[in-house]
């Protein structure tokens, strides 16, 4: 599975040189790690955004976000799919990828 360059590439101009961030493949796609923790990242032509749990109903409420599903068709609780039409803007991304840098650095790191 392909997912969209451009995506990645505004994603990475966003994130910029941040201590401790890491992008590594996954998901069939890449993903931009803090500390050993996932914040976002990008699947096909979408961008996946750790929120937490405390942010999952509300997030989900917005337009052109969904679920984001593992295996088994379950959706994983406090990260979601927000679809292109939904980061038409750059200020529509920067707020979908500092929600999740805010929440991954809100974590323990892991070693």
């Amino acid at each position: 599975m392909t997912y969209n360059q451009l995506l990645a590439q505004r994603i990475r101009t966003l994130l910029g040189e941040r201590l401790g961030l890491v992008e590594k493949k996954m998901f069939g796609g890449v993903g931009f790690i803090l500390h050993g923790n996932m914040a976002c990242g990008v699947q096909g032509d979408s961008l996946i955004v750790r929120v937490g749990a405390e942010q999952n109903e509300q997030s989900l409420s917005r337009p052109f976000v969904s679920p984001f599903i593992v295996t088994g068709n379950k959706p994983m609780l406090g990260w979601v799919l927000v679809h292109l039409q939904g980061l038409a803007s750059d200020q529509e991304l920067e707020e979908w990828v500092e929600l999740g840098y805010a929440y991954a650095l809100s974590l323990p790191a892991k070693k």
